[in-house]
């Protein structure tokens, strides 16, 4: 190679010859930046720029901020020039509340460890602790102000125009119960229960003469040995209740749940059971806000519209003019008929009669249904198949419809041929004509028109969404609190931030981005 080609002409020329490097040499370590978790750290935190300007945790103080909440002040004995500890704001404990729920936090402590850490909590309290005993307490002692609260918020909305009240749906959900399907036991094992927590509870020995951890310990295990005492208690009365409604060959046979006494064993939606409640909840069809919510220990919905329709009435003021159900509604009549009463139509499906199938299970020939019995009114009277003739013997009253019943005589039935495939266990075969009210007449002629159809078919997008949020995004499938009044607490609390949250979408953020 030429001299004049090298790169380092007087490097060769020197006589130093190039060498191979060593592979630590060619290949390096990385020098990484270590990460020391082991000190402490200064840090400048901007809490308006924790979170963005649309975040919900601004969206709900926004909202609390408008509310009127002197009844949460009045147990507040703190006040300016006096002694003693300043108490949290009122508005803050409940705008951590509803800023929990709609993250599917339910748990007052687990909020309070968000607290400490999560950007919109942080941001709501201005990084300030918040015990959880605080919380929790808030939650359990403000029921009555709760549901004011809720009422205000629909005050909101509506002159917002969001609700107007001219069409509702009201559908029911199973919610499990904070308690076991192994905790629902008999009176006898109840009762054995019921004096193994006293005796425990009078064997606890003085917190006054320990020490102080200890102490803390011991007034832990009393207060949880008498909360359980106080359950087994009211769980006899309860199983006494129920016992009470059921009949003496049954009612040794009635259970009830040591751990949550309130709560009923019902089918789900996947087609087992569990301890639960029945949450009823109340949608408007404006926007699909909820503007009434009730929770029973019944398993069925046919008994709840009434009082759904009430509590509408009180919360808003107004009385829609209809209502969307489905079926298990509509299959107790008397529904119906006090819907129509009060001015509100009903729209729902017709349930087919059950009269069919009771005639097949006992044997009766679908040649000699009801159906094929001819009626002349005439002379009140019905004409079977086989030319037999069935005269009236009572009618009976049920609301405002009637039942008449019709029967053959034994010695017609007897001499028939066909006996075994009309009435096989009968001497004589009876037949019953419905006389419906004016209200269900009325009712079954809407239901047959396409208008009728087609709103039903948008019943399940506006009852079953506020179901599905509350269940999906909330993650409230299993109450946190035991009791019927406490689940209340918390399924107001979630229908609540519900609200609150599609205000959020639909109004507060395209306000802030018009205003952008």
């Amino acid at each position: 190679m030429p001299e004049s080609s090298r790169l380092f002409p007087d490097l060769i020329s020197s006589g130093v010859e190039e060498k191979a490097k060593p592979a630590s040499q060619t290949n390096p370590a990385k020098r990484l930046k270590p990460i020391n978790r082991n000190q402490n750290c200064w840090a400048a935190i901007d809490l308006e720029r924790l979170i963005a300007v649309d975040h919900a945790a601004r969206g709900i103080w926004a909202m609390v901020n408008q509310l009127d909440l002197s009844g949460l002040e009045e147990r507040i004995r703190a006040v300016e020039g006096r002694a003693g500890q300043s108490s949290v704001d009122p508005r803050l404990l409940m705008s951590l509340w509803i800023y929990g729920y709609s993250e599917g936090i339910s748990s007052a402590r687990e909020l309070s460890r968000l607290c400490d850490y999560e950007p919109g909590c942080l941001w709501l309290t201005g990084m300030q602790a918040i015990n959880y005993h605080t919380l929790s307490s808030f939650r359990l002692e403000h029921k009555e102000q709760l549901n004011r609260l809720f009422v205000q918020v629909l005050g909101l909305l509506s002159s917002q125009g969001l609700i107007e009240m001219k069409r509702i749906t009201q559908d029911g959900t199973k919610v499990r119960a904070f308690a076991g399907g192994n905790s629902f036991r008999r009176e006898k094992h109840l009762r054995q229960h019921l004096e193994i927590a006293r005796q425990q509870v009078a064997t606890l020995g003085n917190p006054q003469e320990e020490e102080s951890n200890e102490k803390r310990q011991r007034q832990a295990r009393e207060r949880g040995q008498k909360e359980k005492q106080a359950r087994l208690e009211e769980a006899l009365k309860e199983l006494e209740q129920l016992q009470q409604s059921r009949k003496e060959s049954e009612r040794e046979k009635v259970r009830v749940s040591s751990s949550d006494p309130q709560a009923r064993v019902m089918k789900q939606a996947d087609g087992g059971f569990a301890p639960s409640y029945n949450v009823q909840i109340t949608t408007d069809a404006t926007c699909g806000l909820v503007v009434g919510v009730d929770v029973t220990q019944a398993g069925n919905d046919c008994d709840q519209l009434e009082k759904g329709i009430d509590q509408v009435e009180t919360n808003t003021g107004k009385t829609p003019q209809q209502v969307l159900v489905d079926g298990g509604y509509t299959m107790k009549h008397d529904n119906i008929e006090r819907m129509a009463e009060r001015g509100i139509e009903v729209i729902g499906p017709e349930v087919a009669s059950s009269s069919d199938e009771s005639l097949k299970r006992r044997g009766v020939y679908p040649e000699f249904y009801p159906a094929k019995f001819d009626y002349d009114q005439a002379s009140d009277t019905f004409r079977c198949p086989a030319g037999k003739i069935l005269k009236h013997i009572q009618a009976r009253q049920q609301g405002n419809s009637y039942e008449h019943h019709y029967r053959a005589s034994v010695a017609d039935c007897s001499a028939c041929p066909f006996q075994v495939q009309c009435c096989p266990k009968s001497a004589a075969r009876e037949v019953v004509r419905k006389q419906e009210s004016p209200a269900l007449q009325a009712f079954r002629i809407r239901m047959q028109s396409p208008e009728a159809q087609q709103l039903y078919r948008q019943r399940a997008r506006i009852a079953e969404f506020p179901h599905a949020w509350i269940k999906e995004k909330f993650g409230l499938r299993q109450f946190r609190l035991r009791g019927l009044r406490k689940v209340g607490i918390e399924a107001v609390l979630a229908c609540l931030t519900y609200n609150i949250c599609q205000w959020i979408r639909l109004t507060w953020r395209p306000a802030l981005a018009a205003a952008a």
